[in-house]
């Protein structure tokens, strides 16, 4: 069962929600890959002991000026502006390519052969029996999909853990997608504001498009109003767990403390959210079937 964590917008508590349900599952098979590369924290709550990190590169193109003919195909096919074609030269912008080897492909002198550039790291390790991965990109690097697709690619690989956690990156857009496309079912964290409805509604038309299963998670759910609610009930969409504001809470993640540790009284709600992801999983597989 693969479960990413997501959100809107930032700060609503995903890796909250993401770690806990981690630690109540730890003493089962459970796999964590916090592919919020550009300002990972999880490590500060579930604390793994890391084994081993490696850099991960990617590709951009390197050009022969001797075998060129400027044809400008390689730059008309890349819609991000990597790779431009002048009269006598071909001007290569690392930080916009995409690493999609479309100029190499489309070269009809082969020209473009494959050049690399390192995008950030890899860590690995272990959190009691929580198998534990992550990446951190490099500083300065705008690209994170392909960094949050190696994460994937390693911690997904020949997995059988019957527990996969995918802590997202924040919003709407190419990294989050690249970190939720594959899950089973998606958590969409929020809280009862303005804002936090706003970007929730953005979220669920995100993963409706991805046709991925998912439900709401309310956090700081005594505070705010209850807009948020109605819009759930509005357009069916099942709100799994409510998570009060709760100043012992704060206090606890201030601390970089597990709320399932800290707090034993909330140690019930993220079980009985995983026994609902556990039916719902059920359910699928009996429709599917």
């Amino acid at each position: 069962m693969i479960i990413a964590v997501a959100s809107g917008k930032g700060g609503t508590g995903k890796t909250t929600v993401a770690t806990n349900l981690a630690r109540i599952n730890g003493d089962r098979n459970v796999t964590f890959l916090d592919c919020d590369v550009e300002e990972p924290d999880s490590h500060l709550f579930l604390k793994p002991k890391i084994e081993k990190e490696w850099p991960v590169h990617t590709f951009v193109p390197k050009v022969d000026l001797t075998l060129c003919t400027f044809c400008g195909k390689c730059s008309e096919l890349c819609r991000f502006g990597a790779i431009v074609t002048l009269k006598n030269n071909v001007l290569v912008f690392p930080e916009l390519c995409h690493g999609c080897e479309g100029c190499k492909r489309i070269c009809p002198v082969r020209a473009i052969t494959e050049g690399t550039k390192e995008i950030g790291i890899i860590a690995e390790g272990d959190s009691g029996k929580i198998r534990f991965l992550h990446g951190r990109l490099r500083i300065g690097e705008a690209m994170s999909p392909p960094l949050i697709r190696e994460v994937k690619r390693v911690g997904l690989s020949g997995n059988t853990s019957a527990l996969i956690l995918i802590d997202s990156p924040p919003g709407t857009s190419c990294p989050v997608i690249e970190a939720v496309k594959g899950s089973d079912f998606v958590l969409l964290v929020t809280e009862p504001t303005p804002f936090g409805l706003h970007d929730l509604k953005l979220a669920v038309e995100m993963v409706r498009v991805l046709g991925i299963p998912f439900g709401v998670i309310v956090n700081r759910s005594t505070t705010g109003d209850r807009e948020v609610w109605r819009y759930c009930e509005a357009e069916s969409i099942p709100v799994l767990l409510e998570i009060p504001d709760d100043r012992e809470i704060a206090v606890a993640y201030s601390r970089g403390e597990l709320i399932s540790d800290s707090l034993p009284q909330y140690r019930g709600h993220f079980e009985t959210l995983y026994e609902k992801l556990k039916n719902k999983m059920r359910s699928f597989a009996e429709v599917d079937s």
